[in-house]
């Protein structure tokens, strides 16, 4: 959850994270809990993959709205939404089970990936009966371990019985992630021995979106937890494979509507050290001396 104009007060959220032995490969989950009468108003910033918020709040629900179309209670957030909020308020308090999931494991866990992509639906919309039924066990669950361990079995049973997508695009997205997107799309359709009308086509048809805005979508991730760790953005862009700051400005604006100096000036990722505390695996020593460091890929998205 991150926030824009005016700053959620986060010492009030509870957060909650399964243990490390009750992980799902591919699969991130938090739970966040306000247990006093809230309003949230919350900004939410494009991430390379696929969200669910399962709404298990009391009383009037929550509503994600892209770009103006709206969801209320729980739903499925696509691969770059435009203009994403997370809003309500609710009486009894709040609580919200988010769950990100690969690309590479939506198509299997929701069967609808390129549908989605780009979108807001509904989580009944997706999963029909199987939502409502989701939720009431979420809901009678009596601690957060119990629910990551009722979220984690629900989608280990879908996982094991839908097809998953090619073996190639697999690969193809787990390349651009240790690659931190920078990879070429020519040189991904040459590893993986396909031609590059190929790659696009099949990328395009089980991801969602291409190669080449996943990839951007990936590099601007990395570079929106530098800014906001308080990196300058001249350093960002050179860490990250932008060509100079106005490429890392115009990419910015581009996933966010704001520049580089509004991502590092607001409280977006307030929070995401807690929730989400490997999304900072990949950070340079040299950029984040608090982050816990990786290797720096190479190369250009073209």
């Amino acid at each position: 959850m991150r926030t824009t104009e005016s700053p959620h007060d986060w010492a009030a959220v509870e957060v909650a994270v399964p243990r490390q032995r009750d992980r799902l490969p591919g699969v991130s989950m938090a739970g966040f809990s306000q247990r006093a009468p809230a309003r949230v108003d919350i900004a939410m910033v494009a991430h390379p993959s696929v969200t669910l918020f399962v709404d298990l709040s009391e009383g009037d629900s929550l509503v994600c709205d892209a770009h103006g179309r709206r969801e209320r209670g729980s739903t499925v957030v696509g691969l770059v939404p435009p203009d994403l909020r997370l809003g309500g308020r609710a009486a009894g308090g709040i609580e919200c089970l988010q769950i990100r999931l690969s690309p590479v494991l939506a198509i299997a866990v929701l069967g609808a990936s390129t549908d989605l992509s780009g979108k807001v639906v509904s989580l009944e919309a997706v999963w029909g009966r199987d939502a409502g039924r989701a939720e009431d066990r979420l809901r009678a669950a009596t601690s957060w371990d119990e629910r990551f361990t009722i979220a984690a079995d629900a989608l280990g049973r879908r996982l094991s019985a839908r097809p998953s997508l090619d073996p190639e695009v697999a690969a193809a997205w787990w390349l651009m992630r240790t690659s931190r997107g920078r990879v070429r799309v020519d040189s991904l359709a040459n590893e993986l021995g396909w031609s590059r009308k190929r790659l696009w086509s099949r990328f395009r048809s089980q991801i969602g979106v291409t190669p080449k805005r996943a990839a951007r979508l990936v590099r601007f991730d990395r570079a929106a937890h530098l800014l906001a760790a308080g990196n300058a953005a001249a350093q960002v862009a050179a860490v990250s494979g932008y060509v100079d700051q106005a490429h890392l400005h115009r990419e910015v604006k581009a996933f966010t509507g704001v520049t580089p100096t509004a991502v590092a000036a607001a409280p977006w990722l307030a929070i995401d050290d807690v929730a989400w505390p490997t999304s900072f695996a990949d950070l340079t020593p040299s950029m984040s001396p608090v982050r816990v460091a990786g290797p720096s890929g190479s190369g250009e998205v073209s």
